[in-house]
């Protein structure tokens, strides 16, 4: 999956604050995500990151998830 640093993660699980998206600030074997709702800074490994993403979105435009599998 290509995720790249300053895209916006939409997940399929809220976070406690009841946001459901995040900056991405880092990708690599994990990632560091910033909710946009509340500003909390947390790490996540890659492959749990990956599992809940819903929807990537890069400039405001959604990025197909698999590019490989795009239409």
């Amino acid at each position: 999956m290509d995720v790249q640093v300053g895209d916006v993660l939409v997940m399929k699980k809220n976070h406690p604050c009841g946001g459901n998206t995040f900056d991405c600030l880092r990708s690599g074997m994990d990632f560091r995500l910033r909710c946009t709702q509340c500003g909390r800074e947390f790490m996540i490994p890659r492959a749990k990151a990956e599992k809940n993403i819903r929807k990537i979105l890069r400039g405001g435009i959604a990025v197909p998830r698999d590019p490989r599998k795009a239409d």
